[in-house]
């Protein structure tokens, strides 16, 4: 049988991405980032960023534009996730959709976020139903997030180019959704080598302040798959 008859009694299916966009600020804690879905079914409903594949382009630079219209980010960090099959996870047409999850630092995108869309940081512990199988998505990412960041120096892509310790041990207290030991933390964290300690200090606190830190771009480059291990 030729291969073009094979292709014509295929059933045709539509590929979507879904992005989970995680931020971080220090007194809401660890967010994510949903859209008002403006078409039917659920027309009005909380969602992901999503949006469907084109016949041009591959399924990274699908995810940013996806992000970019729906938000105006660029130059994030993007990690593909999970393909979601389910026959009836979407109620329209069959539809596989491909997960990703962006970590961005919360401050530096605020003022970027698109109007036309009615983009909102949520606390990723208190979101609202979402469409679809999108809350399944949701926990997946989460779970992840957690094994990627004890693995990985992932977290600091949610923080500010310069923070301090606190700020360093809440974001993964928030990550982690517990109270992790201040000095044991501490040690861990220095033993790395991925933290270079700044002459400025935070005096937002106290009088004597803390000293803030920067990452080590170059170790975090050099140890990506080495850093809690």
């Amino acid at each position: 049988m030729p291969v073009s008859v094979l292709y014509n009694h295929t059933h045709r299916l539509l590929v979507a991405l879904d992005c989970i966009v995680f931020g971080y600020d220090e007194e809401a804690g660890l967010q994510i980032l949903l859209v008002k879905r403006h078409l039917h079914p659920e027309k009005g409903s909380w969602a992901l960023m999503g949006g469907l594949l084109n016949k041009d382009e591959n399924l990274d630079q699908a995810a940013q534009r996806i992000l970019y219209h729906l938000t105006g980010m660029t130059n994030v960090y993007l990690e593909e996730l999970k393909v979601f099959s389910c026959q009836h996870r979407d109620p329209v047409e069959r539809t596989i959709s491909v997960t990703y999850t962006a970590l961005v630092d919360i401050h530096n995108y605020q003022h970027q976020l698109t109007e036309e869309f009615e983009a909102r940081w949520f606390p990723a512990a208190e979101l609202p139903d979402l469409i679809f199988d999108h809350n399944e998505m949701v926990r997946y990412a989460k779970h992840h997030l957690k094994q990627k960041a004890a693995l990985q120096p992932i977290g600091f892509e949610l923080l500010p180019d310069k923070f301090t310790f606190t700020q360093l041990r809440k974001l993964y207290d928030a990550i982690y959704e517990t109270q992790l030991d201040k000095g044991n933390f501490r040690r861990m964290m220095l033993a790395t080598g991925l933290l270079v300690q700044l002459k400025e200090k935070d005096k937002t606190g106290s009088k004597k302040g803390a000293y803030f830190y920067q990452l080590n771009t170059q170790k975090y480059q050099d140890r990506l798959s080495t850093f809690f291990s």
